[in-house]
């Protein structure tokens, strides 16, 4: 994924509100299923770290894109982004 890119999804990224938390269990095959769906429906989702919830966000985001072969867009605080594209509903053209 280029810088353009990655701006471009950010940019799209700002209005969106999470749509899955993670939480004191960190990341349960549910949570992972869920997210997995929830790509496949929208291509860009964001996530809640809860505070109950003491591992690094960077590491979380990084295994649950590993396990739904997604992409990282950002990671900033308790917040993650993840983009994949939908391989039914193409929503999102990136440049």
């Amino acid at each position: 994924m280029t810088s353009k890119q990655r701006s471009y999804l950010m940019k799209l990224a700002s209005d969106l509100d999470p749509i899955l938390q993670i939480g004191k269990s960190s990341l349960t095959p549910e949570l992972v299923k869920a997210a997995d769906e929830a790509l496949e429906a929208r291509e860009l989702i964001k996530i809640n770290i809860l505070k109950n919830c003491f591992e690094d966000g960077r590491d979380l985001a990084n295994t649950l894109a590993e396990r739904t072969r997604a992409q990282v867009v950002q990671v900033i605080g308790r917040k993650i982004i993840l983009y994949r594209e939908s391989k039914t509903k193409k929503k999102i053209e990136l440049p």
